[in-house]
């Protein structure tokens, strides 16, 4: 049943987030823009945050008027420390969010007051646990960037609108976590800039339908799981999919992920955040996961799920240490340079895996014909699904998701061909749920069905030179109109029939005009 105030609240919420954006475009590009509208809302939320902790310690304690948005910051200083060590970061009150926004329409160096604000709440968690999830988390909100203003006084109008649109927005309370309107925020967001960034803004973002694929593959018969990981994991969409199909509590011990790109990867962190993951739950890394991965110390994981760059270039045999990297040695070769779509592969399967894939990876010869070969002759590949095309930002390719499995009870591969299972919304293609429902029930219970599924031996993927293209195992249903020949031969017949009668009484009126 559908929630409608939840829906109403969500729809609300979405038409101020792009209220926002209407009422600062022009001034900086959406794709950029996004960082300081995400920025604004962090900032609002861990304000929020740490002052509904405090306040409700001092109501539990007997002191039911206390707040801390009022207290002196000489006062506050002395739980300082405590507070670090509980929540991982320290806000004193004059540098709350509300505080700052409601001096901020007269602040003639709001600029700077914000500057120095987020300076000082990633510098309270310098020598912490947490010193790793804050450091440089505000690092693209440039608060003296051009793309604001041409002068501090633009500039400054700027983040006035910014703070007090992102304060007008109905976040609820942060103690509720039923609506999780600021996940919701956050992925509304990235979806509207990845799909109007002129840049290719797909590459950070997987869509929602997608990443409910993924994960409820990657957890069929699952209650909960240990860890869950993702060796390209953008804004961390995929990576947070897990608490939300299996619940709350039931990713026991956290969220791992690893992301080159710097400012996806602070938009990584603030969603972990937002969607109220503490900072002692997760561990995002900034590094290039294939040649220099940073989580040997946490492998293996029960699930990772992973949507990695398409055909991109990596190091490949360039590097000599590579080939002897435990990841990538088992299959004795190396994934091409111009293409790192198996190296992301074989490293998952190293720590355990579920993937979205490039297409060409499945059929193309050479090395990665031979990473196939190894995969397949192990008995790495429970199922290859061919999805359908447009589903992404920024490509209209018909991606393919390689589940990989350890243990498996055959040696049998499942395809599914889920190229038709989805409806067209405006320029893209989506997953339904119940196109994910079929994907999913037909995957659990390794199904075949006549044109959508086939369960292959080992010996026939074998024969077919280890192509692992859906199409070679799932024959096309044809569409063509089927035609009865003994009926068409018939009617044929009669037509000639008619037409020899035609032809006789022509004739026979020709024979009397001439007589």
């Amino acid at each position: 049943m559908v929630d409608t105030k939840k829906e109403q609240e969500r729809e609300e919420l979405h038409r101020a987030i792009w209220a926002i954006a209407d009422d600062l475009r022009g001034a900086v590009d959406g794709w950029d823009f996004k960082s300081y509208v995400l920025g604004t809302m962090f900032y609002r939320y861990i304000s929020e945050n740490i002052a509904s902790y405090i306040n409700q310690g001092e109501i539990d304690a007997g002191n039911p008027d206390f707040r801390y948005e009022d207290m002196s910051d000489a006062e506050a200083e002395q739980a300082r420390e405590g507070l670090v060590q509980e929540k991982g970061f320290f806000i004193l009150p004059s540098e709350l969010f509300c505080n700052v926004r409601a001096k901020a329409a007269s602040d003639e160096n709001l600029n700077e007051t914000l500057e120095t604000v987020f300076r000082h709440i990633e510098e309270s968690a310098k020598g912490s646990s947490s010193e790793g999830q804050f450091a440089g988390l505000f690092d693209d909100y440039d608060v003296n960037s051009n793309k604001l203003g041409a002068t501090v006084a633009k500039r400054n109008e700027k983040l006035v609108k910014l703070l007090n649109g992102v304060a007008d927005m109905n976040l609820g309370d942060v103690k509720e976590h039923d609506i999780d309107a600021f996940g919701d925020a956050y992925e509304y967001l990235m979806t509207m800039y990845a799909s109007n960034a002129g840049k290719s803004g797909g590459e950070f973002f997987t869509p929602a339908d997608v990443s409910e694929l993924l994960t409820r593959l990657g957890t069929v018969g699952k209650k909960e799981i240990n860890k869950v990981y993702d060796p390209a994991c953008g804004s961390g969409s995929l990576l947070l999919k897990a608490e939300k199909v299996l619940g709350r509590d039931a990713v026991r011990n956290g969220f791992f992920g690893q992301e080159i790109n710097i400012t996806t990867y602070n938009l990584c962190r603030i969603n972990m955040f937002l969607h109220d993951i503490e900072f002692d739950k997760f561990d995002i890394a900034c590094e290039d996961t294939l040649t220099n991965p940073q989580h040997w110390d946490d492998e293996p994981f029960e699930l990772i799920v992973s949507n990695p760059p398409y055909s991109i270039k990596w190091a490949g045999d360039e590097n000599p240490l590579l080939i002897n990297d435990p990841r990538f040695a088992p299959a004795g070769v190396l994934a091409p340079k111009s293409k790192a779509d198996l190296a992301f592969i074989m490293h998952s399967l190293a720590w355990l895996a579920t993937n979205v894939c490039f297409p060409g990876i499945m059929y193309r010869g050479g090395a990665e014909q031979k990473i196939r070969k190894y995969l397949v002759d192990n008995n790495f590949i429970d199922c290859i699904i061919q999805l359908p095309s447009n589903l992404f930002f920024g490509t209209s390719i018909a991606t393919c998701i390689m589940v990989l499995k350890k243990g498996k009870t055959d040696n049998k591969v499942l395809f599914i061909d889920a190229s038709s299972e989805c409806v067209k919304v405006t320029n893209n293609n989506k997953l339904t749920p119940e196109n994910i429902n079929k994907i999913v029930d037909t995957f659990a219970q390794r199904a075949e069905e006549a044109h959508f599924s086939h369960l292959a031996e080992y010996s026939e993927v074998q024969e077919n030179d280890y192509n692992l293209s859906v199409s070679t195992y799932v024959e096309a249903k044809d569409t063509r109109e089927k035609i009865d020949i003994v009926k068409l031969n018939a009617e044929i017949a009669q037509i000639v029939a008619r037409e020899n009668e035609l032809r006789a009484a022509i004739d026979q009126i020709v024979a009397e005009i001439e007589g």
